[in-house]
């Protein structure tokens, strides 16, 4: 998986860097094998599993900048997510450069019968609710807006979002649509630097 991931990386014509943030040794060699950087290695205590991402991304970010290196965007790659493309990762870092939003990450189109405005929860009382707060559903799949949900193989976001407001999102997000097939289980581990503009 980690092959893949750095192909499709590597292959990039915008990313400026590649490099790879683990605490194993095995895994930092195989990363190398696959011709990525492994500038240092990840805090053990940003390596358990139920570390959140932003803190290891945010790491990453101050140990490059602590060695020189500045970017203006990061795009994180997830290698449990090896379907991606090249065209995939460029798609995303363009639609940031070309729109100026804070963030762009691959998404995949909800099925109708999950769309929010279909989606009910249940209140305190036990009484369902829809999602978007309506007093009723839209009644014909036709008139349903789309619905996108995060697909997690490609996140490009800004360096000053993900430092200053600590967040992969920002106010302005963008959704790349991505080929269904390249959908998996995420578990992020690499992180390449996206162009300064």
């Amino acid at each position: 998986m980690l092959q893949y991931t750095a192909e499709a990386a590597l292959s990039s014509k915008y990313l400026t860097r590649v490099i790879l943030s683990t605490e194993d040794e095995k895994i930092a060699e195989c990363g190398r094998q696959c011709g990525i950087d492994v500038p240092f290695p990840r805090p053990q205590e940003l390596a358990r599993d139920e570390t959140p991402m932003l803190p290891v991304v945010q790491h990453a970010i101050r140990f490059m900048e602590a060695t020189g290196e500045r970017f203006d965007a990061l795009c994180l790659l997830q290698p449990t997510n090896p379907l991606r493309k090249r065209e995939d990762i460029d798609g995303c870092i363009e639609l940031l450069i070309e729109s100026g939003a804070d963030a762009v990450v691959t998404v995949l189109p909800v099925p109708s019968e999950h769309n929010p405005h279909w989606v009910y929860f249940k209140d305190k009382a036990g009484y369902l609710r829809l999602s978007t707060g309506e007093p009723a559903p839209i009644p014909r799949r036709q008139e349903l807006p789309p619905a996108f949900h995060r697909e997690g193989s490609v996140y490009v976001t800004r360096r000053d979002v993900l430092i200053d407001e600590g967040s992969f999102y920002g106010s302005r997000l963008l959704g790349f649509p991505i080929d269904p097939l390249a959908a998996s289980i995420s578990t992020p581990w690499m992180t390449g630097a996206a162009p300064k503009n």
